[in-house]
């Protein structure tokens, strides 16, 4: 089987693999290493907003039209007023290209409709604007959530555009031949929503601060997230790509530092809690240089338990980060003992033992991504 996977007339090798099982795909992939070095020019990056309030009002409708037909040899033809066009609707439609809400405008108005005129001509309906948002995003009115766009493609109709009102022909009757009375268009609706965004990947970095958790992603992908000496270097979610060579692509999320009392919104608090949710699987980072490791995944486990019960038990391991440091041999060895999860001890500075940890963040993925999250 592998001599034919190595054979060069293999052209597809994409529909090979799917059919191959879990044990022998861990065997044959390989995380892909870009030979291409990373750009030293600082770029300045668009300011990532995960949260924003938006007041969206719907277009309102057209006013109906008061006409009389006047004809040759027939001045008084009857009511020929048409109604008035609809508003056109706010709504919101999740887009797997787009990453922040940072182009979402704080008042977003719906398109009127158009007026009715005479010989029974309806004016023209409003065009729906279609705000584009993360996938991923929850929608919130009066701390209620009304709706959560979590697959490609799915609305959700934020404010609805005003109905047109009639003309007077549309109050022709036998008993009023000549109607003198049209409506008035129907305001749009008032809202105001909370746009929260939650990251949507496979892998979440959890941890403390200054744990190497953005160092981490470096080396394993090619974002770049800010690397420094102080604690909460990260204050906005990264999510960096790692490529393997039949051709899946699994996304991993750099998550702001936790510290303790997080789910008593201390820290980032719930701000950082709420980009767990999403994620397939937990990647606990510790550093190996601080005292008791174990009492590190400890803390982390009973912050996210104490944010929503469950959250803690999903697939996950543990990254030993800072291995190569003299203080973190007997740090080790503890970690080892007492915890009941995979440990992978790595320099994420160095590049120590990556290669193990990326086998695993594929073995995950194969494993517990049953719902097929494509990035």
């Amino acid at each position: 089987m592998f001599d034919v996977i190595k054979h060069p007339q293999l052209v597809d090798r994409y529909k090979h693999f799917k059919k191959l099982s879990c044990t022998c795909r861990l065997y044959c992939v390989k995380a892909l290493r870009s030979k291409k070095p990373k750009s030293e020019i600082q770029r300045q990056h668009y300011h990532f907003i995960d949260r924003h309030q938006v007041k969206v009002i719907g277009g309102d409708g057209g006013n109906g039209c008061i006409s009389f037909l006047r004809l040759f040899k027939n001045p008084i033809a009857g009511p020929d007023g048409g109604d008035g066009g609809n508003g056109g609707h706010i709504i919101f439609e999740a887009n797997r290209n787009i990453k922040s809400l940072n182009h979402v405008e704080a008042i977003v108005k719906g398109e009127v409709g158009g007026n009715g005129k005479g010989k029974d001509m309806h004016g023209a309906n409003g065009e729906h604007i279609i705000v584009q948002v993360p996938m991923g995003t929850s929608i919130r009115e009066n701390s209620q959530v009304v709706g959560d766009l979590d697959t490609e493609g799915a609305r959700f109709v934020a404010a609805k555009g005003g109905a047109g009102g009639k003309g007077n022909h549309f109050f022709l009757s036998n008993e009023n031949r000549h109607p003198n009375v049209a409506e008035l268009g129907a305001l749009g609706e008032e809202r105001v929503y909370i746009l929260e965004l939650k990251i949507v990947a496979h892998a979440g970095l959890v941890g403390f601060p200054n744990a190497g958790k953005s160092s981490l992603l470096r080396a394993i992908s090619r974002a770049r997230p800010k690397v420094a000496s102080y604690p909460f270097t990260t204050l906005s979610p990264h999510v960096g790509i790692v490529h393997y060579d039949d051709y899946e692509q699994v996304a991993v999320a750099d998550l702001p530092g936790l510290i303790s009392g997080a789910h008593q919104n201390r820290g980032l608090g719930l701000f950082f809690l709420r980009h767990i949710e999403r994620c397939v699987f937990l990647l606990y980072v510790v550093d190996l240089s601080r005292p008791s490791p174990l009492d590190q995944v400890f803390s982390l486990k009973f912050e996210l338990e104490q944010y929503q019960t469950g959250l803690s038990n999903r697939p996950h391991a543990i990254i030993a980060n800072k291995v190569d440091l003299p203080e973190s041999a007997s740090n080790l060895k503890e970690l080892e003992q007492g915890a009941n999860m995979p440990v992978f001890p790595i320099s994420a500075k160095l590049g120590t033992n990556i290669g193990s940890v990326l086998r695993h963040i594929r073995e995950l993925y194969d494993q517990h991504n049953k719902d097929k999250l494509q990035w």
